[in-house]
């Protein structure tokens, strides 16, 4: 990725300016960064109809870390903006990808299905083990799962991007499952 030659310094007044509410300086900077969003697409190698359709994702991931970045944290933005626009446009491929509800005849099997002992033990089991996760973790697995609110719901609540909300989902979901392996792994009494 080949981005503009400007001088930090250049920079720096530009992202001054831009938190001063200069417009202008703004508009500079989302051109400055706007072949970082290029770039990143291309590493996704998706058909041809969809490209469009991530850069687009990108370019909104892009103005929205151009505005909420806050420079005086001594970070880079392109390290900054890199995650938040990668992030945006795997939920957009994510949310492409997604599997398409259950037919109503199979959700009403579901629904019919007696309840077992063993499904009960799994869910105090499930229960247990999401009481051992650190707080933000089980309160966000917890809401998207046992829940079902959406991760963009979650994320405005938690003040988080949906894309930190995912991982952190993920992290919860391999600590759990290392969990219920270890310790279906050990000899009942």
């Amino acid at each position: 990725m080949q981005k503009n030659r400007i001088s930090p310094e250049e920079e720096r007044a530009l992202w001054i300016r831009h938190k001063n509410g200069n417009k202008e300086a703004r508009e500079a900077l989302i051109l400055l960064y706007r072949p970082l969003v290029f770039w990143i697409a291309k590493k996704f190698h998706v058909a041809p109809g969809l490209y469009p359709d991530i850069v687009q994702e990108g370019m909104m991931a892009l103005i929205n870390g151009v505005d909420r970045f806050k420079p005086e944290r001594g970070y880079r933005f392109t390290t900054y903006g890199y995650y938040r626009i990668k992030g945006q446009m795997l939920n957009f491929l994510q949310r492409k990808e997604a599997k398409a509800p259950l037919p109503m005849e199979d959700v009403d099997e579901e629904l019919r299905a007696p309840v077992s002992p063993e499904s009960i033990d799994a869910a105090l089991d499930l229960w247990s083990a999401l009481e051992s996760l650190p707080d933000r973790e089980c309160r966000i697995l917890s809401e998207l799962i046992m829940e079902g609110r959406k991760a963009k719901d979650v994320a405005k609540d938690e003040d988080l991007d949906v894309s930190h909300v995912y991982r952190l989902r993920r992290k919860a979901l391999a600590w759990l499952k290392n969990w219920l392996v270890v310790r279906d792994a050990t000899p009942q009494r």
